[in-house]
């Protein structure tokens, strides 16, 4: 049992990892930007921090932590310039986890787990699964300023002797999910027909459920290594697969045509959407060996159970209303 501290303790995957930490007994407390609430999911207690940045005070929330599991980031991007966009995200993920990364140290943390994302290797691979061994390569603003943040917290933990895992997962689903993978349960629940069935990639997806699992091995061993790591549900799909296994568990049909790939892209990029077709066409796969093998971790959901899990969730929500 640890004293465990969950920045970002509200949101998608803090309301799944705070119910995996209480099944296993430990004490757990969290953050949030939103004011006026006292408690979180699974009645976790929550300090209210206001914005992440540079001079956010985390020495309250942090009092008497043993382990940081930092989840709180800046993901969405609103209407900006791409200067505008770089600098923002920096000052929230980059410099707001190198602030908490310092306190922590002071603190005497012994571990700091952090959620990085797969993005600061890259958007695309080709013919093999990004591995840690790959270099990194960051492409968008929030990529970027991820892998700044590893960087720092890296170089705080030699320094300070305390203990940071980093936790790369690729696109990430489950009950509450918002954004990308929510916008596809809607597609499919209503029967849409996509111009998707000539598409030929491999994607790797990670259930909440999984990650939350995930995140409370690396919080117990006892053995815990520094580094980065890659995770995954350990079944690659294609998009169309994706679409007729994500139809099937809403109890629907997937309603897939063919259309080339090369007219595909070009009706994206007629209307201003030439990277969304570009994720939907293009392969982003990892291997998560390193991490199995480091901590004797095995997906506790399969995709399809991870599946069914997000549509019950959606069919039982105002979502599909």
């Amino acid at each position: 049992m640890s004293r465990i501290l969950i920045t970002g303790a509200t949101g998608f995957v803090g309301r799944a990892l705070a119910a995996e930490l209480r099944k296993a007994g430990h004490l757990l407390s969290g953050t949030t930007r939103r004011p006026n609430l006292g408690q979180g999911p699974s009645d976790v207690p929550l300090y209210q921090i206001g914005e992440m940045g540079p001079d956010t005070d985390w020495s309250t929330a942090i009092s008497g932590a043993e382990i940081v599991v930092h989840l709180a980031a800046r993901v969405h991007v609103m209407k900006e310039t791409s200067n505008q966009s770089l600098a923002l995200f920096r000052a929230t993920n980059t410099d707001g986890t190198r602030r908490l990364a310092e306190t922590a140290a002071r603190a005497g943390v012994r571990r700091f787990i952090f959620l990085s994302t797969v993005k600061v290797m890259g958007e695309e691979t080709a013919g093999a699964p990004f591995k840690e061994t790959d270099s990194a390569m960051p492409s968008d603003a929030y990529a970027i300023s991820k892998w700044d943040a590893e960087q720092a917290l890296t170089d705080i933990s030699v320094r300070a002797g305390m203990e940071a895992i980093i936790l790369r997962p690729p696109l990430a689903y489950g009950p509450h999910v918002r954004g990308n993978f929510l916008s596809l349960l809607k597609i499919c629940a209503r029967g849409f027909p996509l111009p998707l069935a000539s598409i030929n990639n491999t994607r790797s997806l990670l259930s909440v459920g999984n990650l939350a699992s995930a995140i409370a091995t690396a919080a117990a061993h006892p053995a815990a290594a520094n580094g980065a790591y890659l995770l995954s549900d350990g079944e690659d799909l294609s998009t169309p697969d994706l679409i007729r296994r994500t139809a099937h568990a809403l109890g629907r049909k997937a309603r897939l045509y063919q259309l080339p790939i090369p007219l595909l892209e070009a009706a994206g990029a007629l209307i201003g959407r030439r990277e969304a077709i570009k994720r939907l066409t293009g392969s982003l796969s990892v291997d998560s060996a390193k991490f199995a093998a480091t901590f004797g971790w095995r997906p506790r959901q399969s995709v399809d159970e991870g599946l069914a899990e997000t549509a019950d969730w959606f069919l039982n929500s105002r979502n599909f209303n």
